[in-house]
């Protein structure tokens, strides 16, 4: 007989003050009774019942912490937008003597993305066994060492060693931030918490192209040089606050360390009282559903991700995310002066200022869309923001033809309409994939299996910016805008792998997801919803249930 009460890290666990009562929704004849469709009875009431106070001092700190990982993705970010307008100042060219495009500049792009490969394995080894926190911190030192390397530069094997650093370093940090967000945050906050987190892509982007537009006019290597150092200043921010910031209840309860779980939810999530139902429930699934002797003390076994049925659905949400989410054309903002240059934009100044505003236009896109990630569900944007992509490209790539048959001759017209439908791919990519890359593969992974899935992640994520940073720019001087066809077709297969084989994690707890991945058929499993009966006051008093049996 299931016990109605336990004590979990101190705090009395109730068995009826966390599920829902079933019936047959005779309550809804009370007045102001309405029905309505939720993916879950249980989480909804608690969530409806427990109203956590936004502007509290703990919230404020939570926000903070979420804000120390979207420190993170600005350090991954401000890589991103960096090298593309670095490559196109005449001081570097004259240092290094690279080229815009080509094999050396393949070379200088790459090595960032092994190095992260060749570190993601070792991070879920440290996240795992000291916590988030101390992930993120020591991500940080080791990105300090490779800007060191790397703006102390005068020779291109010191250049690609640095990147090299570099690349280890952000492997550490962003296995660690996702994570720490998604876990810290409550359940209806968890989409715009770890969304947020990763617009910081957005957040490093936006000020690398603003600081290499303005160190184009410095006349000496400190044009190139000085970029490279501000790369640095995330990473400050991230290795000086991590001290002040709470660790993730999971983590702890994986640990053994259930009291200061309970503490942590009673003091974030339930307005510091520990029978309020979100609390209660959360503790009680946290409990139910993190293993203490699970694959997060096994530094080297993965073999869940195959074995269990589960684990291969799971492992499959965290796969096309990280493939796609790096392969749907937006691996081609490595290279925006070169594609400006395609199009007809020649001035360097331009190109630079161009890049910024391409930055500008996709973290709107990207902000937009985190605002609604808690409400919106995740499979229905997935597939039909990948067919939207395809549209733009399909446009840009029609476009740039017309281009190309003009030759010198170049209509503004054309040019104009090309560089609008490039803006618009990368503001409807970054709505539809830019929240979703930090929610989908977090959610997808349970507790014990997050920080090796998020490593696989991006190894994933590296291996195919690998391919955008190697074999782009020698597709973009050989075959110019006729690489852009290939992810125009590409975007179509995507959005019918969404459809077919995405699961929606929207209005659910993590826990709660497990029953999900455990159906035979997780895609149908997850559209399932509960109808609930909710009185005037906004209490949940039935959950109901069909009669015919």
């Amino acid at each position: 007989m299931e016990d109605k009460e336990r004590n979990i890290g101190g705090v009395l666990v109730s068995h009826e003050h966390v599920t829902v009562s079933e019936g047959s929704g005779v309550s809804l004849s009370a007045s102001g009774a309405k029905a309505k469709a939720v993916h879950n009875a249980e989480l909804y009431a608690a969530i409806h019942e427990t109203k956590i106070n936004y502007k509290s001092k703990e919230s404020l700190h939570l926000y903070f912490s979420v804000f120390v990982a979207f420190c993170c993705a600005c350090a991954n970010g401000y890589d991103g937008s960096l090298l593309t307008g670095v490559i196109a100042m005449e001081h570097f060219q004259n240092t290094f003597h690279s080229g815009k495009t080509g094999t050396i500049v393949a070379l200088m792009f790459s090595l960032y993305t092994v190095g992260a490969m060749v570190g993601s394995p070792f991070a879920a080894i440290l996240s795992d066994k000291y916590g988030r926190r101390i992930c993120m911190f020591w991500g940080g030192i080791v990105i300090i060492v490779g800007m060191i390397i790397i703006s102390t530069s005068s020779t291109i094997p010191q250049f690609v060693v640095g990147r090299f650093v570099l690349g280890v370093g952000i492997s550490i940090m962003t296995v660690a931030a996702p994570a720490y967000a998604v876990e810290i945050s409550p359940p209806h906050w968890r989409g715009r918490a770890t969304g947020f987190y990763n617009c910081g892509w957005f957040g490093g982007a936006i000020p690398a192209a603003a600081v290499v537009y303005g160190c184009n006019k410095i006349d000496s290597d400190y044009s190139w040089r000085i970029p490279l150092i501000v790369q640095a200043l995330a990473c400050v921010v991230v290795i000086s606050s991590v001290w002040f910031i709470p660790e993730s209840p999971r983590f702890l309860i994986a640990n053994g360390r259930e009291a200061e779980a309970a503490a942590f939810l009673s003091k974030y999530h339930g307005n510091g009282n520990p029978e309020s139902r979100l609390v209660q429930l959360e503790i009680d699934e946290m409990k139910d559903g993190i293993r203490q002797d699970g694959i997060d003390k096994r530094p080297w076994d993965y073999r869940p991700f195959i074995l269990s049925h589960s684990g291969r659905w799971r492992i499959a949400q965290v796969l096309m995310i990280s493939i796609f989410g790096q392969f749907s054309g937006n691996g081609l903002g490595y290279f925006n002066t070169t594609i400006f240059e395609i199009i007809g934009v020649t001035s360097v100044e331009l190109q630079l200022a161009y890049n910024l505003l391409n930055s500008v236009l996709s973290a709107i896109g990207a902000l937009a869309a985190v605002a609604y990630t808690d409400t919106m569900p995740r499979r229905k944007v997935l597939v039909i923001g990948t067919l939207a992509c395809a549209a733009a490209l399909a446009t840009n790539s029609g476009l740039s033809a017309a281009l190309d048959a003009q030759g010198e001759n170049i209509q503004d017209s054309y040019a104009k309409g090309a560089l609008a439908s490039y803006f618009l791919f990368n503001i409807i990519f970054s709505f539809t994939y830019t929240p979703l890359q930090g929610v989908i593969p977090t959610e997808a992974l349970e507790t014990t299996t997050r920080a090796k899935g998020l490593a696989c992640s991006s190894v994933i994520v590296y291996a195919m910016g690998f391919i955008n940073q190697f074999a782009g720019p020698i597709a973009l001087g050989n075959i110019q805008y006729k690489y852009i066809y290939v992810f125009v077709g590409w975007d179509v297969v995507e959005a019918v792998l969404w459809y077919f084989f995405g699961v929606e994690s929207q209005g659910r707890t993590l826990e709660q997801l497990e029953w999900v991945y455990d159906q035979p058929n997780p895609v149908k499993a997850s559209l399932k919803v509960d109808k609930v009966i909710v009185q005037a006051d906004g209490k949940v008093t039935e959950k109901v249930v069909s009669s015919n049996a």
